[in-house]
């Protein structure tokens, strides 16, 4: 990519389209097209498609969905897949109609099936059942990057796909009814350290692993994988480690300062055992995460600390 190519972020204000756009300004890049989803609805095949015809990107990065916790994607399950589809459908096919020279597809590591052997290799997909609570999202992210192959293959589009691990940082959602483990506990730790709470509650044994990537890195590899890699099929990004959730908790606790105990809740369901991305194929081109758990959960402390929660 030139510093002065036309590229256009869909989903800009998320967690990880804000990161990319991030890390592109840093780098130099100036020439970028942004519209939020009041500008511009991705799921009307009309709209994307005068917008491409009227904008002519040269680079996509397609980091915008439809995406909740457990509990959202099992109670809309219609809205998942069919908002997801329209979603991907539309810019992917208007990006080969309009010569766009090169888009990334993001996914999302539910691709995987439920019971995959760990570490997740990227040629376990499709190999078994998928987690039912997260299928027709899964499905239509499995779609997208099929979707993808198929273009390359048929009309010579280059355009790749990447499965990022669980992520963290700037623009992450902190409501406790959809948002994910680690900024839900933050928000729970430094609740309790300013109210003085006794003990913060987790959910489960706290035994599960899980593994935990900066949406900096994420932006980092994204930009990395744009310049180097061209090729059908996947690339995971992650850091290749993982951490129990009960251990997770005690590093968030050390970071917030909260000098109270922590209690589990072993009523509350585990989830997934284990979610461990293999990074081996990405870690082969010559990229590897930077920055470790504390210092990103430090990070995003210091950004979070003051934050009023209603």
């Amino acid at each position: 990519m030139r510093l002065n190519d036309k590229i256009y972020v869909a989903g800009h204000r998320g967690m990880v389209g804000s990161a990319i756009l991030r890390k592109l300004k840093a780098q130099g890049f100036t020439n970028f097209i942004l519209k939020t989803s009041s500008e511009l609805d991705l799921k009307n095949q009309q709209a994307v498609a005068d917008f491409f015809t009227q904008e002519k990107p040269d680079y996509v990065f397609l980091a915008a969905a439809k995406v909740g916790g457990i509990i959202a994607n099992n109670t809309y399950r219609g809205d998942f897949i069919y908002e997801n589809l329209m979603i991907q459908n539309n810019v992917i096919h208007q990006a080969y109609l309009n010569n766009v020279k090169k888009l990334m597809f993001l996914g999302s590591s539910c691709i995987y099936p439920k019971m995959a052997p760990q570490p997740l290799k990227e040629e376990y997909m499709l190999t078994g059942e998928l987690e039912p609570t997260n299928e027709p999202y899964a499905i239509a992210k499995i779609a997208g990057i099929k979707m993808c192959d198929a273009y390359r293959d048929q009309f010579g589009c280059n355009f790749i796909s990447v499965m990022p691990t669980n992520l963290y940082g700037p623009n992450d959602n902190y409501d406790l009814n959809n948002s994910h483990v680690l900024p839900a506990m933050l928000r729970k730790f430094i609740t309790a350290k300013r109210n003085g709470d006794s003990s913060v509650t987790i959910w489960g044994t706290g035994s599960p692993k899980r593994e935990f990537l900066h949406a900096d890195d994420l932006a980092e590899a994204c930009l990395f994988l744009m310049e180097n890699y061209n090729d059908s099929g996947l690339v995971n990004i992650g850091v290749g480690e993982d951490i129990s959730i009960l251990d997770l908790a005690v590093l968030v606790k050390k970071v917030v300062g909260y000098q109270g105990d922590i209690v589990t809740d072993t009523s509350k369901p585990d989830g997934t055992p284990r979610k461990l991305m293999d990074v081996s194929k990405l870690n082969s081109f010559g990229w590897k995460a930077k920055t470790t758990l504390e210092q990103g959960i430090q990070k995003v402390y210091d950004e979070i600390k003051d934050v009023e929660w209603k």
